[in-house]
């Protein structure tokens, strides 16, 4: 069952298309990651998908039902963490946890999840760092145990424990057949937690791999230095691109079969060489670049 379905969404200002006719899928119980660079269209995509904005054109599903239609009784389902953090400086972790119950109904993880996060809720926001801020934000959002959590860039701005962390609490929640869809225009960190990935372009779905299959897209930098001047135009092949080349040296990405790069360096005298495997980000913006 997909606990999110987007079918040929639109959402225009005048004639800015922030997105531009996107359609995708997510499985239950998947940690769903939607990938794309600054002004690409995450965000107005996720505010569409909770009623924030209404689309010009397209349908959204969440738990099957229409995300506009049946808007107030999906949001006792679903958990929203915002990039921009929406808490009053006076009131203390508590107060705030308090309100969300009185909303959405008790809640007894919120207690479970500050100390999975190592946060006081004791202590008033003003008092409390940018981290620890971020980690009450997710409190909120996580602690009516959502069935569909959404977050919007979760993990801005804090430092790798603390991302590391709030990696471990999304993987529980997964294991529990919850769905977590999360923004993020960093795919290493994208990588770590999500099984499929979606990039967005310019308000258009460029394309949506599961991470799976995206590692077995092999390619590879490599960086060849050779014992004297060098015609690098033996190199020039499907599948592989000369980055940089010098007078005794050549840097190529070999996209899939590194071998036959490599029987043309056995006919050739070197000094050095490096071989790297590429990083997920490497390969997943050079094959959908």
């Amino acid at each position: 069952m997909n606990a999110i379905e987007v079918k040929n969404l639109k959402k225009h200002f005048g004639k800015v298309k922030a997105v531009d006719g996107i359609s995708f899928e997510v499985e239950k119980g998947e940690i769903f990651g939607f990938l794309g660079p600054n002004g690409a269209g995450k965000t107005t995509t996720i505010r569409l998908m909770m009623d924030f904005l209404r689309p010009t054109e397209g349908e959204i599903k969440l738990l099957g039902k229409n995300a506009e239609e049946d808007s107030v009784k999906l949001k006792k389902h679903i958990g929203y963490l915002s990039p921009e953090s929406r808490l009053y400086k006076g009131w203390t972790g508590k107060d705030h946890v308090d309100f969300i119950k009185a909303i959405k109904g008790n809640s007894h993880r919120a207690d479970e999840l500050a100390k999975d996060l190592e946060l006081d809720l004791s202590r008033k926001v003003w008092q409390l760092s940018t981290g620890n801020k971020q980690k009450l934000s997710l409190v909120l959002s996580m602690m009516s145990d959502p069935d569909i959590l959404i977050m919007d860039e979760p993990t801005a701005g804090l430092d790798p424990i603390l991302q590391e962390r709030i990696y471990q609490t999304l993987d529980k929640i997964r294991s529990k057949g919850k769905t977590v869809f999360m923004s993020s225009h960093n795919l290493s960190e994208v990588e770590k937690v999500c099984s499929k990935v979606a990039i967005i372009k310019e308000g258009k779905l460029v394309a949506t791999e599961r991470i799976a299959d995206l590692k077995r897209k092999r390619m590879y930098n490599l960086i060849a230095t050779f014992d004297k001047e060098f015609n690098t135009s033996v190199f020039k092949a499907d599948g592989v691109e000369i980055k940089n080349e010098y007078k005794n040296r050549v840097e190529l990405v070999v996209k899939e079969d590194i071998n036959p790069v490599i029987k043309i360096l056995n006919q050739h005298k070197l000094e050095d060489l490096e071989i790297r495997r590429a990083s997920l980000e490497d390969i997943f913006f050079e094959f959908y670049k």
